[in-house]
């Protein structure tokens, strides 16, 4: 069996606002009623975190809950314990209508740290991302450029962003020429 790496082993492309790949994460997909209580339950005891509104992501270290859509939610936990978490969902929800999805290898995660993170985003993203409508927490999924994405905003000056594997490397090089230029200047105080 060969061993897991992630989709751009650690690549980084340093700067103002940074990009660096984080590496393997563990990511499971699950579907099914949101507003079910054993279904919250179970992933508020699987990621440590409280369970997330409509549009949001509650993420500590590599665990946490992001809102997908109305039946979906991914969750995070490390990347060696998500056969156990989909053992302990599966257990948990026995007799309900769910699905719980490994998509671990099938994705991969950037992170976009620094002052004006959120310009480096709102260059590529169709998404208004001025401070009194997107804050911490805040979860989206969307696009950037022209690749399917999603992002939550995890502080002020962090951007965690979800891509396809097959596209991680397409992702970085544009978030990393995205840092490159001037700001947007709809963010301005």
């Amino acid at each position: 069996m060969s061993n897991a790496v992630s989709a751009l082993q650690g690549k980084v492309a340093p700067g103002e606002v940074t990009i660096r790949e984080a590496g393997l994460q563990g990511m499971i997909i699950l579907r099914g009623d949101l507003a079910d209580k054993k279904l919250q339950s179970v992933c508020k005891s699987v990621s440590g975190v409280a369970y997330p509104a409509r549009g949001q992501a509650n993420c500590e270290g590599k665990s946490g809950l992001c809102w997908m859509s109305p039946d979906e939610l991914l969750v995070l936990v490390p990347y060696d314990a998500v056969a156990q978490t989909i053992a302990l969902i599966d257990k948990a929800l026995a007799g309900t209508h769910y699905l719980a999805e490994n998509v671990s290898d099938a994705r991969a995660v950037l992170i976009v740290e620094g002052t004006f993170c959120r310009e480096v985003i709102a260059k590529l993203a169709p998404v208004d991302l001025h401070p009194d409508t997107f804050k911490p927490g805040d979860f989206r999924r969307t696009r950037l450029g022209q690749v399917a994405a999603a992002f939550w905003m995890r502080d002020e000056d962090t951007f965690e962003v979800i891509c396809f594997r097959s596209v991680a490397a397409y992702a970085f090089n544009l978030l990393a020429a995205s840092a490159k230029a001037g700001q947007v200047g709809h963010f301005a105080s």
